[in-house]
């Protein structure tokens, strides 16, 4: 299947990280994010059948089970600095975000008001019952973790934007936000 990159360049995974990234094997450059010349849909369509990750537990159950059945793995979500928490995210992008391009869209030119208005409109989405936040990140969020159901892993204090670490550590597990500012864009937040 074509992966709708330029030339020289393919997916690879990332051990360390657990997450595919872009390589070029030209001239060994490697990288997040797209390269300038890639196809989009093309390359939406290769994620999902290739790099998506179907096989994650669901995100609510599993903080639920972490935090109440092992006390040897809950003592791994502390640190020197305090708790630990899981979250996942769907974020959309805007012109005025601090990197304005994506896995989807190579230059992202939507207002900020526009953005909203999408994120709204997922939330309904997610409100309603038709999809879990994590299905809509597969395929709607405009960050990496988008091939982890947004799934974010375990961060602490410090970790992650202000605005982010705050709505985000006030949230119950399974809960979800409503839209959250950063200068990466807009996002919904699940614990």
């Amino acid at each position: 299947m074509a992966t709708g990159l330029p030339p020289s360049w393919e997916v690879r995974h990332s051990n360390s990280k657990n997450l595919p990234y872009y390589f070029n094997t030209a001239n060994k450059e490697s990288r997040w994010e797209p390269p300038t010349g890639t196809d989009a849909a093309l390359l939406k369509a290769y994620m999902a059948t290739h790099h998506s990750s179907s096989a994650l537990p669901p995100l609510s159950a599993a903080a639920a089970s972490s935090s109440t059945t092992n006390r040897s793995s809950s003592s791994k979500q502390q640190t020197d600095s305090g708790e630990k928490i899981r979250a996942a995210h769907l974020l959309v992008k805007h012109a005025g975000s601090r990197r304005p391009s994506s896995w989807k869209e190579e230059n992202i030119t939507r207002t900020k008001g526009e953005a909203l208005e999408m994120l709204r409109g997922y939330e309904r989405r997610i409100k309603e019952g038709g999809e879990s936040l994590g299905e809509l990140a597969k395929s709607e969020s405009d960050c990496s973790s988008a091939r982890k159901k947004g799934d974010l892993g375990f961060f602490g204090r410090g970790d992650m934007q202000k605005e982010f670490e705050e709505a985000a550590f006030a949230l119950k597990p399974g809960e979800i936000t409503g839209p959250v500012d950063t200068a990466s864009g807009v996002h919904l937040i699940e614990r």
